[in-house]
């Protein structure tokens, strides 16, 4: 019967790293949190993370998700023009874009109105032209979270009012949608770093104000309710590396209206403090290491019966773990494979995995492939191979 073989390896060690400090605790007083990896959707650490949760304007990354994926197959351009409705004007309560009944706005502008102004109305103004009605995107709103593995999210709504109740999302799933966001669409993504939009002659700066205050930030939005609390969804890149962080009920009961400045200044500023804090700590104690490029020989495996002894093998994507630094040293990655592995094998033929562990890490594993083909060995070969098998086994 076939036996499991395992290869152990270790990759060297990289010197750069011994300045590094020693491994520091993450933490926050948001009541849900989680840092993601953006390059392969890792999850580095969380707090509360999976649980749902009201997500505020947060879920307002959703609206444009939809808007994105026609603007990107061509049902929608930038320069289309959507009606406001008596409905869009009337949710200029709370954040708003300040659209008048009648206008045509062009996607762009409600796209900025959305990500900068957080524009309840331009919301209700995208949600109209996409779905016919209020509630008729909703029902595309929930199709297309399925389509994207949103497992843990409910929409009720395009603005993430709390009226109607029943808005929820996870922090997790805040943090794939970002992802998805940056990575399916990178020719509208700048749109998030837009740091003021002026409409109806009224400028409003982006409530993201982490993107002035941490180097590398580039999105994505904020989120305030009462029932939520504070809350951020935001990425930023340093040194090639990217990561998501979501933090949700951040509250301030302390703050108080002085100086001319209301309560929300104030809070707002100590988000964003806490999402820079939270990005710095995440920066500091989690690197990315590249272990092997795609389609780079990743070890050899032995054959049985074949024109040659071994077959090269390669992972057909590039193999990158995202870890703590302090868990670095005891990095292994192990090639495991049923043996005997029999001629004939193709190319491109499925031969084991690569296992890469490590302390405190949840572990990955990557299939890999015969880099080339093995024909069978001719009869005089077999019955070397046969030969040799005999000897071992009377031994």
């Amino acid at each position: 019967m076939p036996r499991l073989r395992v290869l152990l390896f270790m990759l060297p060690f990289i010197a750069a790293l011994s300045a590094v400090p020693a491994q520091a605790v993450m933490n926050t007083n948001a009541e849900h949190a989680l840092v993601m990896d953006a390059a392969t959707g890792q999850v580095l650490w969380a707090k509360d993370g999976f649980s749902p949760m009201p997500p505020a304007s947060m879920s307002k990354l959703m609206t444009l998700e939809l808007l994105f994926q026609r603007i990107k197959d061509g049902r929608v351009k930038l320069t289309d023009t959507f009606l406001v409705s008596e409905r869009a004007w009337r949710e200029r309560s709370g954040s708003t874009m300040f659209v008048n009944i009648g206008d045509r706005i062009s996607a762009e502008n409600l796209i900025r109105g959305i990500i900068t102004q957080s524009g309840n109305d331009a919301c209700i103004v995208v949600a109209e032209a996409l779905g016919g009605s209020v509630e008729g995107f909703v029902d595309l709103m929930n199709k297309r979270a399925k389509e994207i593995g949103l497992t843990g999210s409910h929409f009720v709504n395009p603005d993430g009012l709390d009226v109607p109740p029943g808005q929820i999302m996870t922090a997790y799933d805040l943090a794939k949608l970002a992802r998805h966001l940056i990575r399916d669409y990178p020719t509208l993504y700048h749109f998030f770093s837009d740091r003021s939009f002026t409409w109806q002659g009224i400028t409003q700066p982006n409530r993201n104000l982490v993107l002035d205050t941490f180097p590398g930030t580039d999105g994505l939005k904020t989120g305030h309710l009462e029932s939520s609390g504070y809350g951020i969804t935001v990425s930023a890149v340093r040194n090639g590396q990217r990561l998501i962080v979501v933090l949700n009920g951040l509250r301030y009961p302390d703050l108080e209206k002085t100086g001319g400045k209301s309560k929300d200044w104030f809070a707002e500023r100590r988000r964003a403090d806490e999402a820079a804090r939270v990005l710095g700590m995440a920066f500091r104690e989690f690197r990315s290491y590249q272990l092997f490029k795609a389609n780079e020989i990743a070890g050899n495996v032995p054959v049985w019966g074949g024109s040659s002894k071994s077959v090269p093998v390669t992972a057909r994507v590039p193999v990158a773990v995202t870890m703590q630094v302090d868990s670095r040293p005891g990095l292994r990655v192990a090639l495991r494979y049923n043996a005997p592995v029999a001629a004939p094998i193709a190319e491109g033929q499925q031969v084991g995995t690569l296992t890469i562990t490590a302390p405190d890490f949840p572990g990955l594993s990557v299939p890999v492939y015969a880099a080339q083909e093995v024909p069978r060995a001719g009869l005089f070969g077999r019955m070397i191979t046969g030969l040799k098998a005999l000897i071992r086994g009377g031994g």
